[in-house]
C-alpha cells in the first residue's frame, strides 16, 4: 500500500466495475457503509461536456465511529464521510485511494478526536490491504 500525506492507496489489476464492487465489499467488512456514490465521469460529461476516465467517489461511513466522533466534536460532520476514490489508471489498472482521516482531522483541535481518527485510519488501511491481497498487486 502506498501513502501520501492525505491518502492510502492501492493499485489493482482489475476492471473498473469490479474494483468498485470489491472496494465496497472490503469496506463493509470493516464496518463501513456507502452513503454516497458520485459518478465523476458522468457529472463532468453532463455539466461540462468533458470526457473523463472512469472515476467514482464513494462516501464511506462507519456508523459506530461516526457516532463516537460526533459525541466529542459536533461540527466534525463537515469532514464526514470518509471519501474513497476509485479510478481508472489505464485499461487494465484501477487505483483505489482512501482519505487519511488523521490528515483530515488534523484541522480539528480536540485531542479526543485523535484516537477515533486512528481507529478509522486502521480500518481503512485494513480494507485496502485486504482488497489488494484479494485481487493481487499490479506488477511493474
Amino acid at each position: 500500500m502506498e501513502t501520501t500525506n492525505y491518502t492510502f492507496r492501492v493499485e489493482l489489476p482489475v476492471d473498473f466495475e469490479s474494483a468498485v464492487k470489491l472496494t465496497t465489499e472490503h469496506l463493509q467488512e470493516q464496518g463501513f457503509g456507502i452513503l454516497t456514490e458520485i459518478d465523476v465521469t458522468r457529472t463532468l460529461k453532463e455539466k461540462l461536456d468533458v470526457d473523463y476516465r472512469q472515476y467514482k467517489i464513494l462516501g464511506a461511513c462507519n456508523p459506530q465511529l461516526a457516532h463516537r466522533v460526533l459525541e466529542v466534536e459536533e461540527e466534525i460532520g463537515t469532514l464526514l464521510p470518509c471519501n474513497v476514490a476509485v479510478f481508472e489508471e489505464s485499461n487494465d489498472t484501477v487505483k483505489v485511494a482512501a482519505m487519511n482521516p488523521n490528515s483530515a482531522m488534523s484541522v480539528v483541535h480536540n485531542d479526543a478526536v485523535d484516537p477515533i481518527a486512528d481507529e478509522v485510519a486502521q480500518k481503512l488501511k485494513t480494507a485496502l490491504s485486504n482488497l489488494r491481497d484479494a485481487v493481487g498487486e499490479v506488477k511493474r
